[in-house]
């Protein structure tokens, strides 16, 4: 199915907002709770899947609401339409403090593959899978970056990151880092899970026990600031008393 053609504009610098433009019959997916605000005469359904395949059936739909729910993810995306000839805009927010990263998937080769709750909203077409890392090791080991998720399309999608956003150009090269600082990456890209080498550095050196690895050649979004670290940071400022 070929995506919607949307257009947008994105707003802020630390707290992002992304307002996409539609079209008459044009839809945006995007997860649950993501929408700020919208137009007059757009119209919002929560749906079981992703659309990009209407012929699926209930069981294709079944499926995908499977693997959501297997990520930890809504079962439901909700869908946006325009029914007014005229252009109408609607809203969507990252959840935490961040910035939107915009990605025209038919200039990367069609698929991006970003953390299970990086994803933001995507023109309607755009497939989106869960992707599980070739090697075992990186499944039972890789914390945030276990459950990886796909994005096909030949359309817009927005993916959203914690911090500042660094891109990395490889080219033919590795790089590793924080299992938690990656977001996403593109066709080319091979990703594993390592364990940090020696005793002391795996249980004193304050980096984790694994980092990820991402070697080939294409393109790799980072984020400074992962939502899982803040979040124990503010956990252990809380003041505890009595349960």
């Amino acid at each position: 199915m070929q995506s919607h053609e949307v257009d947008y504009e994105i707003f802020g610098n630390d707290m992002q907002v992304v307002e996409v433009e539609l079209d008459r019959g044009e839809t945006i997916i995007a997860e649950a709770g993501a929408m700020n605000w919208m137009e007059d005469d757009i119209t919002f359904e929560a749906k079981m899947g992703d659309g990009s395949s209407p012929e699926g059936g209930l069981m294709g739909k079944l499926i995908g609401a499977g693997k959501r729910a297997l990520s930890g993810e809504s079962l439901f995306l909700t869908h946006f339409t325009n029914h007014n000839s005229n252009k109408r805009k609607v809203a969507f927010a990252a959840p935490y403090p961040g910035h939107i990263i915009p990605v025209d998937l038919s200039e990367i080769g069609g698929v991006l593959t970003c953390q299970k709750d990086a994803f933001l909203c995507a023109a309607l077409g755009t497939e989106l899978d869960i992707a599980f890392s070739r090697k075992l090791g990186a499944g039972f080991f890789g914390g945030e970056g276990f459950i990886l998720q796909s994005l096909r399309g030949d359309g817009m999608a927005f993916i959203h990151a914690g911090g500042s956003v660094i891109k990395k150009e490889l080219n033919n090269e590795i790089i590793r880092v924080d299992t938690g600082c990656l977001v996403a990456f593109t066709a080319g890209v091979q990703y594993d899970i390592e364990m940090t080498k020696g005793l002391k550095s795996m249980f004193f050196g304050g980096e984790g026990l694994f980092l990820a690895t991402l070697q080939g050649t294409g393109t790799v979004y980072l984020q400074s600031l992962p939502f899982s670290k803040l979040a124990d940071r503010i956990i252990a400022q809380v003041p505890r008393s009595g349960n």
